[in-house]
């Protein structure tokens, strides 16, 4: 299969998936005193309204949140509060944050263990030896190819999901090469995320879902219940991509993160400095401007990193992204998380992501306490 169009969580329950149960609160989100539902912005010598990014980039849903409260809460393309979109490859910073809790459950014992020490699966291959936190930075050394042309790796990884075959995915993973030394390349790769995953739900003898639940969903307080694809029937999930969720929920994610772990009912799921750590590049080959030719952009634990500029509206904020315009935007210092579900024609749309960071911008700004600052 080719997961080459956009699509709402009714297809993903056609395929085998695994259920992330929500807990008994709902995290609240009030209104925000100000409002952001007349805000423009400038791309080049365009002005631009919501209405109109909205509808040019086929945007599903935006949400805005400034103090844990809603600016803005606005839906198309047919979607509603009650819609579930795919996430994409924005899973993979929730897969990360799953790393987080499990370290600060205590079953993983530190993230330069290997990850074969909970996953012996991985012995013998080119993952043999590696360390989780250099799965989670993508610094594995592991050869992996990410083009989008049906024949490179990302094309198996498609197959060996429609085998619906119980193990496909890590047996993929498992006949892969290595490249480079660990911890001396950055390369992304989707199937790095879903080794990531396998090494949790080995490490707490939870399915990933489950352990989503327990860790996230719940302390979150999500007001829906959440779909993980899965491989197979009763099978891994996919910790690459393959989580479905409401929009206010995906807001309420990026809202656990910004507040370093500690759920809206007091309880601490993540390590103390996680955010800082998970959202931040750490090593010289994630460094910012080091990803790829002509990126500012720098990697931390699973999520893009913002450079720091001056004076910039931005500075210290992080993001997860996924194909088709899929964002989870969390602004530490400016207290802001902004989810966006769109439903573009294709993977990546560069002019979009223009417009995105445009309009991010202005809304940060519209919502400080002095707007022109």
């Amino acid at each position: 299969m080719a997961w080459d169009t956009p699509t709402d969580s009714a297809t993903f329950r056609n395929w085998p998936h695994r259920v992330i149960r929500r807990g008994d609160a709902v995290r609240p989100l009030p209104p925000h005193a100000r409002s952001l539902p007349d805000l423009t912005f400038e791309v080049g010598d365009v002005r631009l309204s919501l209405s109109d990014y909205m509808a040019r980039r086929r945007t599903a849903g935006l949400l805005i949140l400034k103090d844990s409260e809603i600016a803005l809460e606005r839906y198309g393309m047919g979607s509603g509060p009650e819609s579930r979109r795919t996430s994409y490859s924005t899973a993979k910073s929730m897969t990360s944050t799953l790393v987080g809790a499990a370290l600060h459950d205590g079953a993983i014992g530190s993230l330069d263990d290997r990850c074969d020490l909970y996953l012996p699966r991985l012995r013998g291959s080119a993952y043999e030896g590696v360390t989780v936190r250099n799965v989670r930075r993508m610094c594995s050394g592991v050869a992996w190819s990410e083009e989008d042309d049906g024949e490179a790796d990302a094309g198996r990884l498609d197959r060996a999901l429609a085998s619906r075959r119980p193990g496909a995915i890590l047996d993929l993973a498992c006949t892969l090469s290595r490249a480079r030394p660990q911890g001396a390349v950055f390369n992304y790769s989707t199937v790095e995320s879903c080794v990531l995953g396998a090494v949790i739900s080995a490490a707490t003898g939870r399915p990933l879902a489950d352990y989503c639940a327990e860790t996230i969903w719940e302390p979150a307080g999500m007001e829906a219940d959440g779909y993980w694809l899965l491989e197979s029937d009763g099978g891994l999930e996919m910790g690459g991509f393959g989580v479905s969720a409401r929009l206010r929920d995906v807001g309420r994610f990026g809202l656990l993160v910004l507040e370093d772990g500690e759920a809206f009912g007091g309880r601490r799921v993540l390590p103390p400095g996680w955010r800082d750590l998970a959202g931040q590049p750490d090593s010289a080959p994630t460094a910012f401007g080091r990803l790829m030719p002509g990126s500012p952009a720098g990697y931390g634990y699973q999520w893009w990193s913002v450079p720091p500029l001056p004076g910039g509206v931005n500075n210290g904020a992080f993001s997860a992204r996924g194909a088709f315009g899929q964002f989870i935007f969390v602004n530490p210092t400016e207290q802001v998380v902004i989810a966006i579900q769109s439903a573009w024609r294709h993977h990546q749309d560069s002019d979009a992501e223009v417009e995105i960071v445009a309009m991010i911008r202005a809304a940060v700004r519209a919502l400080r306490p002095d707007p022109a600052s």
